[in-house]
């Protein structure tokens, strides 16, 4: 039988390890957060559901999203034991520069209405860790303000072509002047896609005050406290806007634009271009061959085209096509450091993240980014080190065995 006492003080003095209290509020939420989709809960309960659902959502019946997700999801990681992965290096080659982290922040619109701290916000963290920036043509701080943000990030500026050739000449010009290192041509968007959830929740830029939203503001007064009492919304690219995001994708984006305007673009920018929302191998050949640097493999998030091909799944087939002849990067459905992982060991140089910040910026402003780019980053580490791989470039595609293969 065992033998019972009364313990005494000195031995329960060493397991009592109160933990430190934290005052601000905001840091208590984020230390809590320890996963990509735990800032997503938190971002959820803190933001409209308006806004909320234009960041989380996608268009139609979100199969794109889904499909991209899933292969993430049901990919297998593929571990070499025994190597030596004492000293782990995240930092890998973009544009011919160092980046400290193999991703780099995606352009995403409207940014300043996740949360009031907006695109300076997410610059300043690209800045703090060494990675690339890219502000959207339809982000909500201007191209001049983001680079006062953060003067010493690595900023591209990613652009829609529009009806109005010389409005899209300015915005170049205005990017090449205020020091930007590349441009990053989005070429999924000829017209909008259906995004049901915008359409159901009456969401428009910015949102207006009806019966449904002031409803709504009194369930989140911090959210309307700040969009109200900070500067109103404006935009990298026009002065002003109101109505829904499709009507004003519609009315600005040319659908008549071809690859020869490739040609156009090169004439009026001389730096690294980057061509985003390539879907098939063959897109990828013909935009490498007319002079793209880099191409991003992307559905748009799954925001465009419902259906379309999930990038992970046609990764390596495009960079056995395109070989070394331009870089690869590569977006869509990345909730994860192993997701960024699984990207880099089937081919691309560096993945894109964009929903994984915002969720951040809205659970928290600049320091949800923080935490959103920390979680990111433990879990690339992690994932590196479990596979017996210590730089990037160790990593190659017996590291990942995708289903169906």
């Amino acid at each position: 039988m065992t033998e019972r006492q009364i313990p005494r003080w000195s031995e329960l003095k060493p397991l009592l390890r109160p933990k430190p209290v934290t005052l601000n509020s905001t840091d208590r939420r984020l230390e809590k957060a320890l996963t990509i989709a735990d800032l997503r809960a938190i971002a959820k309960r803190r933001t409209p559901r308006s806004v909320f659902d234009y960041t989380d959502g996608a268009a139609e019946s979100e199969i794109s999203l889904g499909r991209a997700r899933q292969l993430f999801a049901e990919m297998e990681l593929q571990p070499s034991i025994l190597r030596n992965v004492s000293d782990i290096d995240l930092g890998t080659t973009i544009l011919g520069k160092r980046s400290e982290l193999p991703f780099a922040f995606a352009p995403t619109g409207f940014t300043r209405m996740m949360n009031h701290e907006g695109e300076s916000a997410v610059v300043k963290v690209a800045q703090d860790v060494g990675i690339p920036y890219a502000l959207s043509t339809m982000g909500t701080t201007s191209i001049e303000d983001v680079a006062a943000a953060a003067p010493d990030a690595r900023k591209w500026f990613q652009l829609y072509v529009w009806k109005d050739r010389e409005a899209g000449e300015d915005l170049v010009k205005r990017s090449a002047a205020a020091g930007y290192e590349a441009l990053m041509l989005t070429v999924d968007v000829p017209v909008a896609g259906a995004r049901l959830r915008d359409v159901r929740n009456g969401f428009t830029i910015p949102p207006s005050l009806t019966v449904k939203t002031v409803l709504d503001a009194s369930m989140h007064p911090a959210w309307w406290a700040n969009l109200l009492t900070t500067r109103p919304l404006t935009f990298a690219s026009l002065s002003s806007w109101q109505g829904t995001v499709a009507d004003l994708l519609n009315q600005l984006f040319d659908p008549t634009m071809t690859i020869d305007d490739l040609t156009w673009l090169r004439s009026i920018w001389d730096g690294p271009l980057i061509i985003k929302g390539i879907q098939t191998v063959d897109d990828a050949r013909r935009v490498v061959d007319a002079g793209a640097d880099a191409i991003v493999l992307s559905n748009h998030g799954g925001r465009q085209l419902d259906r379309a091909p999930t990038p992970l799944r046609i990764l390596p087939e495009v960079r056995k096509a395109i070989g070394t002849d331009a870089e690869i990067y590569l977006d869509t459905g990345i909730m994860s450091g192993a997701d960024i992982v699984a990207a880099l060991a089937l081919g691309a140089d560096a993945c894109l993240v964009g929903r994984a910040y915002l969720y951040g910026l809205m659970a928290g402003g600049q320091r949800g980014v923080t935490r959103a780019t920390e979680i990111l980053t433990a879990e690339v580490r992690r994932t590196m080190a479990l596979l017996g791989v210590a730089t990037v470039a160790e990593l190659n595609p017996g590291h990942v065995r995708l289903p169906g293969n």
